[in-house]
């Protein structure tokens, strides 16, 4: 059974803390928010939990997990000397949303890194997160608390839908803030390289490393390890086929307008997700569409707070596939934003500029 406990976000409950910390020492499976997503704790250094977490989340063994711990002085028994750059960066970004790939101590057990010779860390934001880590003493793994390749949870509820009766505990909260995952910084390559896109925009990290890059490779292979958590192709999918609808706004909605119609006349039900400005052109009065507005595409953080509960939302629905117009990937958040849709739709991606639509022949699940 999976016990949930309501704790205040702002000022978490000593008694509640101390309790969930015991419970993580102990090896017990501890899903808790953090200012991203919800993640789901488990004890860093004791490779049987850790390998219960794999097995309640149905996660590959070759994804590597992140390590969560309180500050840079936390961090440094768990890696191999600590670079000057992680000094700098913590300095400006912890505690939040960026995740330091660093060479991994002995300390750190081969479960946690996927067999690789580097580490995953951040140190959250969150304040019952931080009261978590620090009741604890221990670090803690955390991948978000989700059935593997699903959209991350931001609401205690997402947890609960993927993982009742398989973790022992939830710390609900309530919403998180920032709604998608860390930015994971590479410091092992050189130049450092972002290996995923989060609230921490390569703007902000140029900041402070001027050559910091973005990984530009094709995604590992399947059955390879991965040097960070969400690079495969498919990955915050919700289990409703999702076509993403790129290229410039008026061609991407007319395309997905058209599908979405075409869609229908085959008998599906289809869910749109859209731009507060599309409104107008969104068939909100017609049957067979459920609407969901993220935000305005010049509100890029509200848009990333809503992605994942929408998805989930449409998938409760019921509706058989669902549509979604791009967002601004230029620079700043649009780049996660993009790099979550783009995952979710799992290659089904339509460039309106270039080729005409197609209608969608596949139902629910496929």
């Amino acid at each position: 059974m999976t016990e949930v406990i309501r704790v205040n976000a702002a000022q978490p409950e000593p008694a509640v803390i101390q309790a969930a910390a015991e419970r993580l020492r102990a090896g017990d499976l501890v899903a808790f928010p953090t200012e991203t997503v919800y993640g789901l704790g488990v004890h860093a250094l004791k490779p049987a939990a850790v390998r219960r977490l794999f097995a309640a989340k149905g996660r590959p063994a070759t994804d590597p997990l992140i390590v969560h711990v309180t500050s840079l002085d936390d961090a440094v028994p768990l890696v191999a000397g600590l670079p000057e750059e992680a000094r700098r960066l913590a300095a400006r970004f912890w505690p939040g949303p960026l995740t330091l790939v660093m060479h991994r101590s002995r300390d750190v057990p081969d479960e946690v890194t996927a067999g690789l010779e580097t580490v995953a860390i951040r140190a959250p934001a969150h304040p019952v997160a931080r009261a978590l880590l620090a009741a604890a003493g221990v670090p803690i793994a955390a991948p978000s608390a989700n059935l593997f390749s699903r959209p991350s949870p931001t609401h205690a509820s997402h947890v609960l839908d993927d993982l009742r009766g398989l973790i022992d505990l939830v710390l609900d909260a309530g919403p998180t803030a920032v709604g998608v995952e860390s930015t994971v910084l590479d410091l092992t390559s050189d130049p450092p390289v972002v290996l995923r896109p989060g609230a921490i925009t390569l703007e902000m990290l140029r900041d402070v490393l001027p050559h910091v890059r973005v990984f530009a490779r094709a995604t590992p292979a399947p059955e390879l390890p991965k040097p960070s958590p969400g690079m495969l192709e498919r990955h915050y999918s919700p289990r409703t086929p999702l076509t993403l609808y790129e290229g410039r706004a008026d061609a991407a909605i007319a395309c997905l307008l058209r599908d979405a119609r075409g869609a229908r006349a085959l008998g599906h039900t289809v869910g749109i997700v859209s731009a507060d400005e599309d409104r107008d052109r969104m068939p909100m009065q017609e049957s067979g569409f459920r609407v969901i507005e993220l935000g305005s595409s010049a509100d890029l953080p509200t848009v990333a707070s809503r992605l994942y509960a929408a998805l989930r939302e449409l998938d409760a629905s019921s509706v058989d596939v669902i549509l979604a117009r791009a967002f601004p990937a230029a620079e700043g958040l649009g780049l996660a934003v993009q790099d979550r849709l783009r995952r979710a739709a799992a290659g089904r991606i339509v460039n309106a500029d270039e080729r005409e639509p197609t209608h969608h022949r596949s139902g629910r699940g496929e």
